[in-house]
Parts: C-alpha cells; structure tokens; sequence
C-alpha cells in the first residue's frame, strides 16, 4: 500500500510488512498527522524521518491546491484526494485504509477512486460529537450530499445496500477502544442512511431492495442494543423513518443470546405505507388530446385517469356533447385502439398508452374547430376579457406545482440516461413540456385572432403577463412568452407589431435583454440571481449546464469513478433545491381566479409548424 502525496509526498509501505518492519517517512509535519500512519504504528511499525534535503526547492511556497494523495492496493490507484483549505480544524475520526486524511490547515476532498473506496472516505469523515448528534463539516456534509445525489451513475441501489450493510457489521474488535470505534461506525451508517431516506425517499419508497435492506437494517440494530444501548436512539428514527414496526416473539431474556437483544419480527406498517399502485394513481401528468391532426388540448390529469375521464374533459371545453364522441389511441406501430370508456389511459411507466385523439363516434372525422369564423372570434374575446396578472398567477400555481414536486436526482437520471424507461424523471419532463406548451400557446392564440385590432391587443396582453410571470418570479412561462412572440410565425407580423404602442414596444424590449443567450445567458442569470426563492428557474437552461459538464467531462478516469465531475454535477442540480423554498419554507402559490384557472389548465394549441405559418400568411400574406 502507498500514499502519493503530489511530487514532495511519499511513503510507501509493503503488503507484506510485518509488526517490528521499518518503513521510511518523508515531510514528517504533514504525514505524522495521517491516521493511517497512526494505526501503522499501533502494529508495530518505527519511522525514521529523513534529514536530506535533496533538490527539494523549499524557497518557492506550497500550494493547498497542488497537494494531492493517492491510496493505491494491489497496484492499483482506489482513491484519490486532494487538500482543499479549512480555517478551522476539525476532529479526527478513525481511519482504515482510504480514510479520512487531515493536515495541519486542511482537509482533503475526493477527486477520483472505486465506489467502495469514496464510501469508505465518507464514512470515515463523518464526525460525531459527545452527546450522541453528528456535527459534520461544511466539507463532509458536502461531500455526502454529492454522493447520495450521484451514486446512481457509478453504483446501483442495490450495491449501495449491501455496501452500507457490509460496513455495518464488520467485525473489528480488539479490545475497549476498537468496540468504542465500532459504536461510531455503526452510528455513522445509520447516520448516512438517515440522510439518504430524508433525500431520496420518494425514489426509493418502491424499491425492493430498499425495503429488504431496511429489513434487515433494523433487525441488526435491534440485535445490537443490548452491546450498544446507544443506538436506541438510532433505532427510533431508523423505525420512524422507513415506518417499521416490530412484534416481540418472546417476552423473557434468554441468557444463551450473549446479551444480545431479543428476536424481532419486522414488518411495515400496513395503515403507514401506500399501495405501489395507489402512489402511481396519485401522480399527475400532462396528457395532450389531439382533437385536430395538428391541434391538442393539454390537461392536467392523474396517472390513473381512465378514458370516459378524459372525454368528459374534452366535451365540456369543446363544447360538444359528450355521446358523440370517443377515444382512439393511434399506437406507436401506426395501429389504431378503440379506448373503453374505463380503460386506463397511461401504462405503468405513466406514459400514454397511444398518441390520444377525439373522434366523432362515426370515426371518419375528428373535431375541426377552426372552420366558423364565430368560434374565434368568441375564443380571442374569452382570452381578452381575462385579467393578465390573474393568467400569470394561474400559470405560476400550474408551473409551481410540477416543479415543487421535481427532485434533484432527476436531472441526474435525465442527463446519463440510466433509467430512460422510467418513471424517475416524470416531473423535470413535464416542466420542460410545459414550456414549449406555453410558447405554442402564445403563438396559437395570436395566430388565430382573426381582426388585425384584437392581435394588438392579444400581444399587448401576452407583454403584461410575461412580465408579471418575471414578477412572480416564474421564469420558465416568463421565457416561453417571450420566445412565442418571437418566433418566426408571430414576429413576421409586420402591420400588427407597427400598431404597438411605444411603452409596451419599449417593456418587450426590456424583457426580451434577459431572455439573450449571449456571454452564456448572462443577463438571465443576473437577473435570477438577485430573485429571492422560492423561484422557478428556466430548465432547458439549467438542462444545458448539466449537459456541458456531462459531455466535456469523462465519468471514469483509469476505472475510477471521476469524483470531481460529479460535485460538478451535484451542485448544479442543487440549485433545484435551493429555488424550491425560501428560509420559511414557503411555495410561491397564489389564489388564483376560478375562471382563469378552468381556461389555463386546458389550454388548446397547435402543434404544427406548418399549420402556424399558413395561419400566419393567411393573416398577413407575403408582399
């Protein structure tokens, strides 16, 4: 085993050295303090510190930045850490092999190694104080919120369960202080569990293995209290946290179980955990029902939505009786399904079972609501006769609830595609659909206002509340407004853009700056800055940071796990979190018009570039 520390750091131990062996140790200032070189010398080791100083250049200063340590076994590089600057010192922990490593003024982060390896150091770094309460480092809380964000690209969930397992019951003792240290190991696995519950619980509440590890877990928990009466407490907010209950088997010690306590039965709570199929039916999704070739209506629906549903839906916005119409899913093969009043819509992955149209019960026409004039000319008066910051409150309410209900973890499935038959990436989906709902919205609505006078006032109110999105700090309809009036089909609209009073031609401008890509979005990022959460920032944006780091960065170096990528990554995603609630804990939801409310959750757009721009010439022919 050896430790490179950079070009000024080295010492090296054989695999073979015996209790009584001499090994040579170079920088005795900084090494002396690694824990490793403690434990060494617990087994007998001396070290000789060497007085040459060789072509060392001591003149020129050392960098934190520059000092990196290697651990390597069998030959082979498992972990690499790097020292990073910490003003105050930090407790020592014990340290196996691949441990925590601490200097005189620093710490050290991980830069690469295995899965096991960056566990190990994790655990390792934890610090646990007096009375029983972990009080980990701004370093190593950051560094176990990395790894409990990222673990998926390098480690399964069933991997990480028996990992943490295999650390929980490693068998160390050799006397008073080794059964101290097995205390604080066990204590810091459940500690890491605890945060990855408090983390990922609604990824992990169906996961199979979680629930066995959970199991198990708690059963040896259970079996260690009589050696640790410690870990009660531990074992409490374990129960509390996966909703664990045990049944006693038998009721009176029993001597020959060496102290160890009473067998247990586990099971969970029936009243305290949903169904697997209750949970799906409760999630929402958008769901678009075609009800031309190149229109649909977006809603809002359940997961467990069924056909008549959706109908009902759809009759009552279109103002159609319900009898006449049915259900047709056209499947991804070209086929064509005649959904049952109470089929499911949505298949176990919560992805529609076909592309959904409305038919007439004939099926030899669908709906055509664009051929009678009358009709848009009474859905542009609808549209006018709303109040623009009452849309932009509706349109926040509707953004806000799928973002508050995004987790950080799926940007990172999103990004490395480990899951793309999934489920897990469902709600940064559906915000990233919802944006482009939005701008053919917009474009939609403008297109089909036939009078040139009513378009002037459709755009002056699309104007208003893209800026009352900015205000209420919805910066995801805030773009899409900005982008759908800037699109090629609307902004050719000469003879209506000229009718544009000068203010609201001026607050366009204004707006538009921050939607400008140029110096890497800057002026977005500026302006989102200096809003205070709870906000809702711009995902195809923050998809694109992601992305960057991704595709610029290799995930493995020499087969170990590239550590420094994913920190990268992890706090990039982190943003999510820090947007989604102030110090309060507040959402950003406002009371919001009923009326407006029933005209934004089923909003009616075209899909198809060609038909906008058709619409577009028709209105405003080509010179």
């Amino acid at each position: 085993m050896s430790w490179d520390c950079g070009l000024k750091y080295m010492f090296s131990v054989s695999p073979a050295l015996q209790p009584g062996s001499m090994c040579i140790l170079h920088d005795k200032e900084d090494l002396s303090r690694l824990e490793m070189v403690q434990r060494l010398a617990k087994d007998g080791c001396r070290f000789l510190q060497n007085h040459s100083k060789g072509s060392e250049r001591t003149s020129e200063p050392r960098s934190d930045e520059a000092v990196r340590v290697c651990l390597r076994e069998r030959g082979q590089d498992v972990l690499v850490l790097q020292r990073i600057s910490s003003e105050q010192p930090t407790l020592s922990a014990s340290a196996r092999g691949g441990g925590r490593v601490e200097a005189k003024n620093g710490r050290y982060m991980v830069v690469s190694g295995t899965p096991e390896k960056i566990l190990e150091h994790l655990l390792n770094d934890l610090t646990l104080d007096d009375d029983q309460g972990t009080t980990p480092s701004i370093e190593s809380d950051t560094l176990l919120d990395d790894f409990l964000l990222t673990y998926p690209v390098f480690m399964s969930t069933s991997d990480l369960c028996q990992a943490l397992l295999g650390h929980y019951c490693t068998k160390r003792y050799r006397g008073k202080e080794d059964r101290k240290e097995a205390l604080e190991r066990k204590r810091k696995v459940l500690h890491l569990v605890s945060e990855w519950m408090a983390l990922c619980k609604d990824f992990l509440r169906e996961d199979e293995h979680v629930k066995l590890f959970m199991k198990t877990l708690y059963r040896y928990v259970l079996d260690d209290l009589y050696e640790h009466p410690f870990l009660e407490k531990d074992g409490r907010e374990l129960q509390k946290l996966y909703q664990l209950h045990r049944r006693h088997v038998a009721d009176e010690y029993s001597p020959q179980r060496k102290g160890k306590a009473l067998f247990h039965q586990l099971s969970v709570k029936e009243n305290g955990l949903q169904s697997r199929g209750t949970q799906r039916e409760n999630k929402e999704v958008l769901c678009h029902v075609y009800i031309t070739m190149d229109s649909f209506l977006s809603m809002r629906a359940h997961a467990g939505t069924v056909a008549q549903q959706l109908l009902q839906a759809v009759a009552e916005r279109m103002e159609v009786p319900l009898g006449k119409l049915v259900l047709v899913a056209v499947t991804y093969n070209g086929g064509r399904l005649l959904l049952q009043p109470q089929d499911r819509v949505f298949s176990d992955s919560l992805r529609p079972v076909g592309r959904l149209h409305v038919c007439r019960k004939d099926l030899g026409e669908v709906l055509n609501p664009f051929t009678d004039n009358s009709e848009l000319q009474q859905r542009t008066a609808r549209m006018l006769s709303l109040n623009t910051w009452d849309v932009a409150v509706a349109l926040t309410n509707f953004d806000w609830t799928i973002f508050d209900s995004i987790h950080e973890q799926e940007l990172v499935y999103f990004t490395f595609s480990r899951h793309s038959s999934s489920s897990y990436t469902v709600a940064f989906e559906l915000l990233l659909q919802r944006c482009n709902e939005v701008q053919l919205w917009v474009m939609t609505e403008v297109l089909l206002c036939p009078t040139l006078c009513k378009r002037v006032q459709l755009i002056k109110k699309f104007i208003k509340i893209a800026a009352h999105c900015k205000a209420q700090r919805n910066l995801n309809c805030f773009f899409a407004i900005i982008m759908g009036l800037n699109t090629a089909a609307v902004s050719r609209l000469g003879q209506t853009w000229e009718k544009i009073p000068g203010k609201f031609k001026k607050l366009f401008s204004e707006l538009e700056t921050i939607t400008d890509p140029s110096l890497n979005h800057k002026a977005y990022r500026d302006s989102f800055k200096k809003m205070k959460a709870p906000k809702i920032p711009f995902p195809p944006l923050l998809l694109k940071d992601i992305t960057f780091i991704h595709e610029g960065n290799k995930t493995f170096h020499d087969n170990l796990v590239n550590f420094e990528k994913l920190h990268m990554i992890a706090d990039t995603v982190r943003l999510i979190r820090q947007c989604q609630r102030d110090l309060m804990g507040n959402g950003i939801t406002q009371k919001s018009s009923p009326e407006v409310r029933a005209y934004i959750d089923y909003l009616h757009i075209i899909d198809n570039q060609q038909t906008l721009f058709e619409l577009s010439h028709r209105l405003e022919p080509r010179a």
